[in-house]
Formats: C-alpha cells, sequence, structure tokens
C-alpha cells in the first residue's frame, strides 16, 4: 500500500453480555410468583369487602313489606329487594346467594323484612319461607251462608267463591294463611278442618249415646251451639238434650224452630211467634221427634266434646236466667216456675225500656 491509500478497518467483533438473559428470567420469576399473590390479595380483599357489606346492616330504617312472586328468579328476587330499598346492591346480595348455593331454597311469598336487616338475614328469611301470615275467623254457630259471606268478605284472599258447603261441614276456628291463598283453598282447610276433628274425636264417645253417626252428633252439637254462648254451659246443655233423647221427649229448642224460618241466613230478628211454634216443619223439635234433618250451624269444638262425652244429669229442662246464662230444672214444675220468672224479668227489662225512653 502507499501511503496517503485508507487502509481497510477489520469488522467490529459482538460483545457478549451475558447478565442480561438471567435478569430477565429473574424478573419474569418474580412476576410469576407477586403477580398471583397480588391477585389473591386483590380477591381476598373483594371478598372481604363483599362479606363485610353482605352481612352489614341493610339501608331501610323501619319495616318493609316485599312481595315476591312465585316463579321469580334469583335476579328478578334481587331486583325487586333493591328497588324495595332493603338491600344496598344487588350484585352483592347475588354473589352471597350464589357463594352459600342458596339459589334454589329461596321461596316466594309475602315478607316483612325486619329494620337494618342485612342480606345475610334476607336470605334466611327466605330461604325459611317466613311468610307474613294472615287470619281469618269463623266463630261458632254461623251457619254456612254466613261463613261464606266472611270468607268473601276478606280483602286478602284471592279468587272465586265455592259452592256454600252442607251446614255442619266447616270447623269455625281462626285460620292463617299466606297471600295469595284462594278462597276455594280456605274453605276446603275449613272442611277438612272439620272432618279432621270428627275422626279424633268420635271414637273417644261415650257409651250408649242416643246419636249413632258422626253426622247426628254434629246435628245435636250445632243445636247446642245455637242455644248457649256461655263456654261452661255446653256440657250441661247437651246433657239436657241427651236426656230427652233417651227418654224420648220432644227436644222443643227454639234456635231449631228459626233455623226452620229463615235457614242459613241465622238470625230472625225478632221473637218467634206462637203460631210458629204451632207449625210444623222439618227443624220445629216442638213438632218433630228425634233430630231435625240436617245441623242448624256449625259447631265448634268445644260444642262436639260435650255432646260425645255429656256429663252424667238428671236434667230435662233449662230456661234463660236473665244474667246471660240458663237456669237447668229436673222436673217440669221446677222448670214452670222458672219459666214464671224469666217471663217477670222480660216484663221489668221492657218496662225499664219504656221508662228510659219516655224519660228523654
Amino acid at each position: 500500500m502507499t501511503d496517503g491509500e485508507d487502509t481497510p478497518k477489520a469488522p467490529a467483533a459482538s460483545v457478549d453480555v451475558p447478565g442480561r438473559p438471567r435478569r430477565l428470567a429473574r424478573y419474569l420469576l418474580i412476576a410469576l410468583v407477586v403477580l398471583p399473590s397480588l391477585a389473591g390479595l386483590i380477591a381476598g380483599g373483594i371478598f372481604l369487602y363483599g362479606k363485610y357489606r353482605f352481612e352489614a346492616a341493610g339501608p331501610h330504617a323501619t319495616p318493609q313489606i316485599v312481595m315476591l312472586s312465585p316463579g321469580m328468579g334469583v335476579r328478578a328476587i334481587a331486583t325487586r329487594l333493591e328497588q324495595a330499598g332493603v338491600i344496598s346492591d344487588r350484585r352483592i346480595f347475588l354473589a352471597g346467594i350464589r357463594l352459600s348455593k342458596a339459589d334454589a331454597s329461596l321461596k316466594a311469598g309475602e315478607y316483612e323484612i325486619p329494620a337494618h336487616a342485612s342480606m345475610a338475614s334476607i336470605m334466611g328469611i327466605l330461604r325459611e319461607g317466613r311468610s307474613i301470615l294472615h287470619r281469618i275467623t269463623i266463630p261458632e254457630g254461623r251457619t254456612s251462608e254466613q261463613a261464606m259471606l266472611i270468607v268473601a268478605a276478606d280483602p286478602v284472599l284471592v279468587g272465586d267463591m265455592p259452592p256454600t258447603p252442607p251446614e255442619g261441614t266447616l270447623l269455625p276456628e281462626t285460620y292463617s294463611f299466606t297471600r295469595g291463598t284462594t278462597r276455594t283453598e280456605i274453605v276446603a282447610l275449613m272442611r277438612k278442618a272439620a272432618s279432621d276433628l270428627m275422626a279424633e274425636l268420635w271414637p273417644a264417645r261415650a257409651d250408649n249415646l242416643p246419636v249413632k253417626t258422626p253426622e247426628e252428633a254434629i246435628i245435636l252439637a250445632s243445636i247446642v251451639e245455637k242455644e248457649t254462648g256461655v263456654a261452661s254451659e255446653r256440657p250441661r246443655v247437651a246433657a239436657v238434650f241427651v236426656n230427652r233423647l233417651r227418654k224420648p221427649m220432644r227436644l222443643q229448642s227454639d234456635p231449631t224452630i228459626i233455623y226452620g224460618l229463615v235457614g242459613g241466613q241465622g238470625a230472625l230478628g225478632r221473637p218467634i211467634r206462637r203460631s210458629e211454634i204451632d207449625r210444623p216443619t222439618p227443624y220445629n223439635t216442638y213438632q218433630i221427634d228425634g233430630l231435625p234433618p240436617t245441623p242448624i250451624a256449625n259447631p265448634g269444638r268445644a260444642s262436639i266434646e260435650a255432646v260425645l262425652n255429656p256429663p252424667e244429669t238428671d236434667e230435662y229442662y233449662f230456661v234463660a236466667d236473665g244474667t246471660g246464662g240458663h237456669a237447668f230444672s229436673r222436673t217440669l214444675a221446677e222448670h214452670q216456675r222458672r219459666v214464671l220468672e224469666w217471663r217477670r224479668i222480660e216484663r221489668e227489662k221492657i218496662r225499664d225500656a219504656a221508662e228510659k225512653e219516655t224519660g228523654r
């Protein structure tokens, strides 16, 4: 080569940095350890926060009524509860339900959610089905027609009225039911209760009763029910009628005459006339022997028990005593004296009422 000419340079050798792959591997290893842990911490934090919210007091300051209709899914239930203001977040409620595996166990119904109830408490209420219970009462001595008027007037029961059941086939009682129960269902419940009660009491009846069938026992119990409103008198009244049937004597019960005149309407609204006592009807026990053809009302348990196990007495008569109860007699002469006393009391009441009216 001559002076002044450029001398070709050899290519630069590459520099080997042996530490770089190791640092990258270390970073990846750290990431593989830290990220799952961090994700676990985040998930745990979310879980603890959700658990806290699920078990915390609810937002409602007063009890709230919530209706959950049959067929509602879990999402629809959560939405309904949120709309009612008893849960603050339906997503947390849904998560709690699913973690508790309670999806299929929530029950429809009408619920009273206590003030500040937590989502956990609400879940428990819905799982147990603690629906609000409504009540309907059929008093003793009502006819089936009168009982049906009570059922028809109930504002919570739904559906059309069933046919009026035969007299004496309903058990007077207070019945509990949930919203959505139909009138047909509640009447069926009353009939079943009456049937079940007679199935329970009939086998334990006293020997040698003058009533030979459960149906006859209900007829006599309905007469006892209508004759006295004093609970303690029912066994004694039943004993009088049992004694009369055994003798035999006619029952001579005024309520049977009234039923023969007005039927299931129940009340006559005035005193019985002499002509009505003398008028033969299938229900006039002053004119017929034995029992009338059907019950005259729906008797309660106490009257049925009194008829099936009456006390042993030698009384055949009773008459009102002016105090709301009755005076009982063994003989006709004794009874007639007490009838005269009752008539005197009635006259005095009429006189006192007239004097009070005049003095106004």
